[in-house]
């Protein structure tokens, strides 16, 4: 089964078939098993399932973290398995934001250094929009945390950097993989607020992976996955936690 709304045209996120397999010896593992799935331009989309469902081996195939044992994933109707590794880096760089459960802020840098950073390792030969970056800090809240550096910030402070590092290129799509594991319930609300709201505002398709059923739904669509497939597909209330 393809999981695919209704109104589907040209997903920016296709897989057909998508299984990975792990080797060790004679053991073979196999995460992923044969996931067909589409997500259109601008939709927030969630995975969910419980640890060892496979969840976080889509994550990484649909990023181009690590590659298919088999079927394909297609990118903005680019197919991974025809790239190069240079080729997958630049289409990273290029086309996708990624944000993680742990921060990976350098902490010898402020939070603007670690955003910099970000913005000269994507190859983007124009300048970095400051007047973007602005509109950023405020949509998240950091504007006067900017010069901190990441011992100096709280844990939602440093997920919500982690957010503008992944936002400043302005990328096609946001790949976020546990991005509200390390928080409390307030820094959590406050981080899915900002993800539904940046989703709808930029316009990025949103592909969210958490354990956690009440961070899902905050998207406009919810996977389930359990031994490497998904097994259920519902509607999220595509809304912002309401007590943020």
């Amino acid at each position: 089964m393809t999981h695919v709304p209704s109104q589907a045209a040209s997903p920016i996120i296709l897989t057909e078939n998508l299984t990975k397999t792990y080797v060790a010896g004679r053991i073979e593992v196999t995460a992923v098993r044969g996931v067909s799935l589409a997500i259109q331009p601008g939709e927030f989309v969630a995975i969910v399932g419980p640890s060892g469902s496979g969840k976080s081996t889509l994550f990484y195939l649909l990023g181009g973290l690590t590659r298919a044992t088999h079927g394909r994933v297609v990118i903005d109707g680019v197919d991974f398995a025809a790239l190069n590794d240079g080729e997958r880096t630049r289409l990273r760089k290029h086309r996708i934001g990624f944000v993680f459960q742990k921060f990976n802020l350098l902490p010898t840098l402020s939070a603007m250094g670690n955003i910099e950073i970000a913005y000269a390792v994507s190859g983007r030969r124009e300048p970095m929009d400051l007047q973007y970056l602005d509109h950023l800090s405020d949509l998240l809240s950091i504007r006067g945390r900017l010069e901190h550096r990441p011992s100096e910030l709280s844990g939602g402070e440093q997920q919500r950097v982690a957010i503008a590092r992944a936002l400043i290129t302005r990328p096609a799509i946001v790949l976020a993989d546990e991005p509200t594991g390390n928080l409390d319930t307030k820094n959590s609300d406050a981080v899915l607020a900002m993800l539904v709201r940046s989703n709808r505002e930029f316009g990025q398709t949103t592909l969210m992976i958490t354990h956690n059923p009440e961070a899902a739904a905050v998207a406009g669509r919810i996977l389930t996955m359990r031994d490497g497939q998904i097994v259920r597909e519902e509607k999220g209330s595509g809304a912002a936690p309401a007590a943020v």
